[in-house]
């Protein structure tokens, strides 16, 4: 009688978890639609659900010293591998291939679905909130060549004058002075006194532990909206750690459009009290705003980059030498499948969009020079 029972138990289990799968996929595709149709929505939800909801969990995850996500990852992927030898051994002992395959698949179809409901509520509708350029009050726009060029020297000249004040190794590279942690929460936290979209306290960002994962899917960082967590890869050459935990810190704030990401994380690093966060800062900028002027007058370029200090050069070659190490299939997916959910996110550029905070920095410093 019991394995009767079973056997008509099974089908309706199976009926009912793709029943609930299929209510949480259509919530979350509801919750898309709303945000992205209706002006103002997801502003709403950012501001009056979304803020206080993610500074009560990230004021819980942020106490845990190690990355909750990445440890959920692990979880995550034992789970669905237990699962598919748990299937297949039964299958193997009892039969009924069919009626075990379709178990498993009602179990696959409800954890995806519950994925993509807790992402909309943690990161998804934030991308169709007011951006934060408007919010602040800057016009960005595409930028003349004159104004960028004057931009960039300005960057290289603060990226000199910070070169020789960090520490360095036998090599000449950047190393940082202090724990990075505390130092990024407090930049973060003093950049919100000026703009008030980013007051508040922060937690610090957390390392991923296997960061090699991150390198070879060529990732500096990562925003989790399931734990409110900003992740980084602590692998990768130091002038890079100050300026991406602050670009992962700024989603907390629900700003996920990734060119104003950038430019907080700038904002924050140049008004840093720290050395270490201000030299990371200006090397950024002008990295990126060189690679535009690099496009638009080559000849400009080329003076200005001769102007650039020595001491800067080998942190510039580590950084290439430490990408080139995990160039190849793995790093290329990666960066389509970061372009693809960028723009399903809104962000029509893609993976492009990173570098569109020139013409934020542009529009910003211009007139402050």
């Amino acid at each position: 009688m019991r394995k009767s029972r079973k056997r008509k138990a099974a089908p309706s289990l199976c009926k009912y978890r793709f029943l609930a799968a299929l209510i949480f996929f259509l919530i979350s595709a509801a919750l898309l639609l709303i945000s992205t149709l209706i002006p103002g929505t997801a502003e709403w939800y950012s501001s009056r659900v979304y803020h206080p909801a993610a500074a009560a969990i990230s004021g819980v995850t942020g106490r845990v010293p190690f990355s909750l996500a990445e440890f959920g990852l692990y979880l995550l992927i034992l789970a669905f591998l237990f699962s598919v030898i748990y299937t297949i051994r039964n299958i193997i002992k009892s039969g009924s291939p069919g009626r075990r395959l379709l178990s498993w698949l009602s179990g696959i179809c409800l954890a995806a679905s519950l994925l993509a409901f807790f992402f909309m509520l943690g990161g998804g509708i934030n991308y169709h909130r007011v951006s934060f350029s408007e919010k602040s009050g800057i016009a960005a726009e595409p930028c003349a060549v004159e104004d960028l060029s004057r931009i960039c020297s300005w960057l290289t000249e603060e990226v000199n004058t910070r070169s020789s004040q960090v520490a360095r190794n036998e090599n000449g590279v950047m190393i940082l002075s202090r724990p990075e942690g505390p130092d990024a929460a407090a930049a973060m936290e003093n950049l919100g006194t000026m703009f008030p979209d980013l007051s508040g306290s922060y937690p610090q960002p957390k390392k991923v532990f296997f960061s090699q994962i991150l390198s070879r899917l060529d990732l500096t960082g990562i925003f989790s909206a399931f734990t409110i967590e900003a992740n980084y890869n602590r692998d990768m050459t130091a002038y890079n750690i100050p300026f991406t935990v602050c670009h992962e810190l700024s989603h907390l704030r629900g700003f996920m459009q990734e060119e104003e990401a950038n430019f907080i994380a700038f904002l924050a690093c140049v008004q840093s009290e720290q050395m270490d966060f201000q030299y990371s800062g200006y090397l950024s900028g002008w990295i990126y705003c060189m690679n535009a002027l690099y496009t638009a007058d080559y000849d400009t370029w080329s003076s200005i980059r001769s102007q650039l200090s020595p001491d800067v050069e080998p942190d510039l070659t580590a950084n290439r030498e430490f990408w080139a190490k995990y160039d190849g299939v793995l790093s290329e997916v990666s960066n389509q499948v970061n372009d693809t959910y960028l723009k399903i996110n809104g962000q029509a550029d893609g993976i492009q969009s990173y570098d569109r905070m020139v013409e934020l920095t542009v529009a910003y410093y211009k007139d402050k020079i």
